[in-house]
């Protein structure tokens, strides 16, 4: 995947939220213990990390890149980048659009086959950039749920990112429906709501 995929997750993500600025933020995102805040702020830091994976000329190949990290609050995600509260919604999606410019730059700039630590797999920067899409895009629809938006990203998107990151995708379903099964969020007629999975983000 491309830069141009990251900004295109992020603009629909600005598209989706900023229509609902005034709604509460602050309730659960679908079926996360994490409020909507909180989601999207585990989104543009999840943004933010995958960049700087990618930055280090001596790729960083047994762990992350050591930024610190901590809690906001008991229960809520462990995050570098927060945004605070008096900001209010447009800091929040101003935080996002950066952090995802961040890795669209990176993987424009990075070698295209260096390799870098994540948790599940070894990666490049096609793979980064499918991480941070599919972040966007599954995140996006927890808070969508939370903030009672009806909220579809487009087929062909959720096809490439699903290509890039997810080699058992059920042929049988549209791409949308077949990445939020792969990551968890529903059932499939016959294939129950998985409890567990992860991506593999190695080259092909």
């Amino acid at each position: 995947m491309k830069p141009d995929d990251v900004t295109r997750a992020v603009a629909l993500a600005r598209e989706m939220l900023t229509p609902v600025r005034e709604k509460d933020w602050h309730v659960p995102a679908g079926d996360l213990t994490w409020t909507c805040w909180e989601t999207i702020e585990h989104t543009a830091d999840d943004l933010f990390a995958y960049a700087a994976q990618l930055a280090p000329v001596e790729a960083a190949r047994t762990d992350w890149v050591p930024f610190g990290f901590g809690r906001s609050r008991e229960g809520g995600p462990n995050l570098t980048i927060f945004v605070e509260p008096e900001d209010g919604p447009d800091g929040l999606l101003a935080v996002l659009e950066s952090s995802g410019a961040l890795l669209a730059a990176m993987v424009a700039t990075a070698p295209a086959d260096r390799l870098t630590h994540h948790s599940y797999s070894m990666s490049d920067p096609s793979g980064f950039a499918a991480m941070g899409v599919v972040e966007v895009l599954v995140h996006l629809r927890d808070v969508a749920a939370g903030l009672d938006v009806d909220w579809q990203p487009p087929a062909d998107l959720c096809a490439a990112a699903l290509a890039r990151l997810f080699r058992d995708v059920p042929g049988d379903t549209d791409p949308w429906s077949a990445l939020l099964w792969t990551t968890g969020r529903i059932e499939l007629p016959g294939r129950p709501r998985q409890t567990s999975w992860k991506w593999d983000a190695t080259p092909r």
